[in-house]
């Protein structure tokens, strides 16, 4: 029982307070709603229509051609777009369609362009390659404005451009490194036209016997070396065996003194052979070799023969030196009894002295050859001046070849971008979804807005009541009083109504609804004002809405 007391209470009072606000309900709900209702349904229809763009990849594979476009697809879509929102293309799209035409007796031409860039949409659409970063495999043009069929033709034309733009932007850089290319190459073969002249004329000036005379130089510098590595082996050859013979010959005389020999084999001393005619005898076995492999003017064989001539002479004049005295019969002196040698002992001696005398001629040949070897290492390593000349001109030429060719090869694969560029094999743009024209607007979404009108109303409505209540102080019922104060009230005198008092009562209510009904037309027209044709209102609210 309590609890029905208590919801009749607060039901009376909230009975007892719309009674007395009712109006300024109305009028707090009204006034908004009637705002937020006019400027939704003068608003204008914004309509926008979508073209996706599929990216094309080059047909032909690259392995057979490589393209020489070789800037990211994000980047080109990006110039393309700054390229077509320029104002020029926005212009002339604007006369085209006829777009705008309110907005632009109202703002200067910048403004209308600013808009239209605003109203263009770009999005590019892409896929997870494996290994690599996303992938640009398409984008979408979108395009919003009143009329459903000019929103669908501008972003048809949009999509266009970009294809159009496309091919001109590949092609023109195909045939811009063309272009270079065959003026680099046409330079290169200038230069080595020049080149190739030059050495032609060198060539035909001083190296006319140069190469031969190199090539001689070297097969004899070649030749000296390897006879003075045969010396050298010869001479450790001769050297092992004089030190064999040595031994051989100390240790058979150290038999022989002691009397391990016999006698059987003692003969007497013989005089030793010469050591310049074993000389000269080596010396002539040596030019006899050496004219079985080389001319009489050779210089080694000229050298050797001259040396052979002087030994000769020396020993002819030693021999005719000698005087000539008369046989006279020598006083008989002792005979010194030389010492009993062995024919083994002998042929010891004899071969220890050739093994000498071969390694006297031969260290004579390995002075010969060593200066022969830098007479020659001379001539080959202080190369004629005009043969280093020659040595630049050549390294040149070969660099610039080269380069030529380098430059011919690029310059063919750029031909062949060129071509597949022109007859567009290469990537491309392909409209696989043009755009419609779609008779539902895609702002304003009226329904959302007129809810959300409604509720703010009310709440407006409730606050204003509210408020109404709070700073009204003035007693609206005898409780009221009692709660306020502890007199107590003796007597309670109702409201009188006069004749007069209504009807002024009726006249003050209907300027009220007069007054309320001017001002929601004001509202209505103010909104209508502000809402008609207003795209940017709409593009607004779309924005917040979202």
């Amino acid at each position: 029982m309590a609890d029905d007391t208590v919801k009749e209470a607060g039901l009376g009072m909230l009975l007892a307070v719309w009674s007395r606000r009712k109006w300024l309900a109305i009028l707090a709900f009204a006034a908004p709603v009637a705002a937020a209702v006019s400027l939704v349904m003068f608003m204008p229809n914004v309509y926008r229509s979508t073209a996706t763009v599929l990216v094309d990849r080059q047909q032909v594979p690259e392995a057979f051609v490589r393209s020489t476009v070789t800037s990211a697809l994000e980047t080109r879509l990006h110039t393309i777009s700054q390229e077509i929102l320029s104002r020029s293309r926005l212009e002339a799209l604007i006369n085209r369609f006829g777009l705008y035409s309110d907005l632009k007796q109202r703002v200067p031409l910048e403004e209308v362009i600013a808009r239209v860039r605003g109203d263009i949409k770009l999005e590019l659409k892409s896929a997870e390659v494996r290994g690599q970063r996303e992938a640009t495999i398409a984008f979408t043009i979108s395009y919003q404005g009143s009329d459903p069929g000019t929103v669908s033709a501008v972003t048809n034309t949009l999509a266009g451009f970009y294809i159009e733009e496309n091919l001109k932007a590949r092609e023109r850089q195909a045939i811009g490194t063309a272009e270079f290319l065959k003026v680099q190459l046409g330079e290169t073969k200038n230069r080595l036209d020049v080149q190739e002249q030059r050495v032609s004329t060198f060539k035909r000036r001083h190296l006319g016997e140069l190469p031969q005379q190199m090539e001689a130089n070297l097969a004899t510098l070649e030749r000296l070396h390897a006879q003075l590595r045969t010396n050298a082996d010869n001479q450790t050859r001769a050297a092992e065996r004089r030190q064999a013979l040595s031994s051989q010959l100390a240790e058979a005389e150290s038999l022989l003194a002691s009397g391990s020999v016999g006698p059987t084999g003692l003969v007497g001393l013989a005089p030793p052979e010469s050591s310049d005619a074993a000389r000269l005898a080596k010396m002539k076995q040596e030019l006899t070799r050496l004219r079985t492999q080389f001319s009489e003017r050779y210089p080694d064989v000229v050298q050797l023969a001259a040396e052979v001539a002087a030994l000769e002479r020396a020993l002819a004049e030693g021999k005719s030196s000698e005087p000539k005295t008369e046989e006279k019969p020598a006083p008989p002196q002792p005979t010194p009894q030389a010492a009993p040698l062995s024919p083994y002992v002998l042929r010891l001696k004899e071969a220890l002295s050739e093994a000498q005398a071969d390694i006297k001629v031969l260290k004579g040949e390995e002075g010969r050859l060593r200066d022969g070897i830098a007479a020659y290492q001379a001539r080959v390593e202080n190369v004629p001046r005009r043969e280093q000349e020659y040595v630049e001109l050549s390294r040149d030429y070969e660099s610039t070849r080269e380069l030529y060719q380098t430059l011919m090869k690029r310059y063919e694969e750029a031909q062949l971008s060129e071509s597949m560029e022109q007859r567009q094999k290469g990537e491309q743009f392909r409209v696989i979804e043009p755009a419609i024209a779609n008779t539902q607007p895609a702002a304003p979404n009226r329904v959302r807005l007129l809810l959300m009108a409604v509720a703010l109303s009310l709440g407006l409505a409730v606050t204003v009541v509210v408020l109404a209540e709070h700073i009204d102080t003035s007693f609206h019922s005898i409780d009221d009083l009692r709660a306020f104060s502890a007199v107590p009230v003796l007597v309670s005198i109702p409201r009188i109504v006069t004749s007069a008092g209504l009807h002024r009562a009726r006249w003050r209510m209907r300027l009220a609804a007069s007054g309320a009904l001017i001002g929601l037309v004001m509202i209505v027209g103010i909104a209508y004002v502000v809402a008609h044709g207003n795209e940017q209102l709409v593009a607004l609210l779309a924005r917040g809405g979202s």
